[in-house]
């Protein structure tokens, strides 16, 4: 085997900073889908929090027939309650308040705690009433933002 005088075996510059700005492209687009991605998937530590504590408060409404009786701090013994709040959500992502304004209605807010949800301008807020009306505050719709639409 003749080595060719002048021949080389690795990559001229040129070719490295091709492929190093066609990586720095990709990861230009990736990264900001990654970002509304993760948004979109923590949103759900808010919305499942809220309907385990919507189960709470009308199993303890069956037993008690008054919501202001199913906080953690009114309800009677062997009765399970929800804290009045705010509480954390299981994942930290959000801080969730529970109100019983009257026997027979609550409210259960949920609101951005730490990153990346202190950023998502698209739901900033999710509400559950106690008919189930599910509500939203952002830019997006609610039924993006509690995943039905």
């Amino acid at each position: 085997m003749h080595r060719r005088c002048g021949a080389s075996a690795g990559f001229s510059l040129i070719e490295l900073l091709v492929t190093i700005a066609i990586i720095g492209i990709m990861g230009a687009i990736a990264y900001p889908s990654y970002l509304a991605y993760t948004e979109r998937s923590d949103r759900t530590d808010a919305t499942t929090t809220m309907f385990n504590d919507a189960q709470i408060l009308q199993r303890c409404y069956t037993q008690t027939y008054d919501y202001g009786q199913c906080l953690t701090t009114t309800a009677p013994a062997g009765v399970t309650g929800v804290p009045p709040g705010p509480s954390a959500s299981p994942q930290g992502y959000y801080n969730i308040t529970v109100t019983a304004p009257s026997a027979d209605q609550y409210t259960i807010t949920a609101t951005p705690a730490k990153p990346p949800q202190t950023s998502d301008t698209g739901c900033t807020s999710f509400t559950l009433q106690s008919d189930g009306a599910q509500q939203s505050t952002g830019s997006a719709s609610s039924e993006t933002c509690w995943g039905t639409g």
